[in-house]
């Protein structure tokens, strides 16, 4: 059967090797945890967290006792700035809206996209166009416009004097070729604007999977930081190890995760019986 081992940290509470010691296989399925930070002066003020410190504490609350512990980043009457445009980003004004957050501003480096596809952007591709998620839909609902600012940069966060967050001081950009083609953004001058903040979230993607369960493994990485493993093989260059989902491809979605177990599952079975039925 299963058994589930609870409240162990793998690394922490337990060495990795002694997993690799006493099974015949691993399969890594850790994720992309590790969050993309903002090291611009102010950053160590309070009210700055990082978006999944914020709805993981939210969410255990809620299942925990529907808020009632109080354990949990409350956006209730705050000014709420969230810094970047994704999925996460978008999880984070939805929850800061059903707190009931007293403003919202949701910052995006990239240019709005069109309202229509591109050229560039055929059928059956996903359309990269403009479009309300669930998260700016009640953003808009309650304050009249959507919530996010294109073409934004934060370049530093003000305190209000006892080691708070007050102000986000943002810049606009623009996205320019450097010397060897590849786009970045520029500081547009004279387009330099203050928002109120009294809690930032910064939801701007993660960097690849925790490092030390990988580390002590002896697993390869790629070039993003993730375990190296081929998919449809699964397998990385410690044999009996495998690894699949975010801790391997990068942040991505839950389907992508469960297509990767299956495919991990399948992988093992054959490393551990020669041959697999499994699909």
């Amino acid at each position: 059967g299963v058994r589930f081992v609870t409240n162990t940290a793998v690394g922490v509470d337990i060495p990795a090797m002694k997993l690799k010691k006493e099974f015949d296989a691993v399969v890594l399925c850790s994720g992309a945890t590790k969050p993309r930070d903002l090291p611009i002066p102010g950053r160590e003020l309070k009210g700055i967290h990082f978006a999944m410190e914020f709805l993981h504490a939210n969410t255990k609350s809620l299942l925990d006792s529907q808020h009632k512990d109080g354990n949990y980043i409350s956006a209730r009457d705050k000014h709420v700035i969230v810094v970047g445009g994704g999925d996460t980003g978008t999880d984070c004004v939805g929850t800061a809206m059903r707190h009931k957050c007293k403003s919202l501003v949701q910052l995006e480096i990239l240019p709005r996209p069109p309202d229509a596809r591109q050229p560039d952007n055929p059928w059956p591709e996903w359309p990269k166009v403009y479009k309300l998620d669930y998260g700016q839909e009640e953003a808009k609902a309650r304050f009249g416009d959507d919530p996010r600012s294109y073409l934004m940069s934060p370049q530093k966060f003000v305190g209000d004097g006892n080691g708070h967050v007050k102000e986000v001081h943002t810049v606009c950009v623009e996205w320019t070729k450097n010397e060897s083609g590849a786009f970045i953004p520029k500081n547009m001058p004279g387009t330099e604007k203050v928002f109120p903040a009294d809690l930032v979230l910064l939801a701007m993607g993660f960097l690849g999977p925790e490092e030390t369960v990988l580390a002590e493994l002896g697993v390869e990485r790629d070039p993003r930081s993730n375990a190296k493993a081929e998919h449809g093989k699964f397998a990385t260059n410690v044999a009996g190890v495998f690894a699949a989902g975010d801790c391997r491809r990068g942040q991505s979605l839950v389907v992508w995760a469960i297509n990767e177990g299956r495919g991990a599952a399948r992988e093992c079975d054959r490393f551990l019986m020669g041959e697999t039925n499994l699909p």
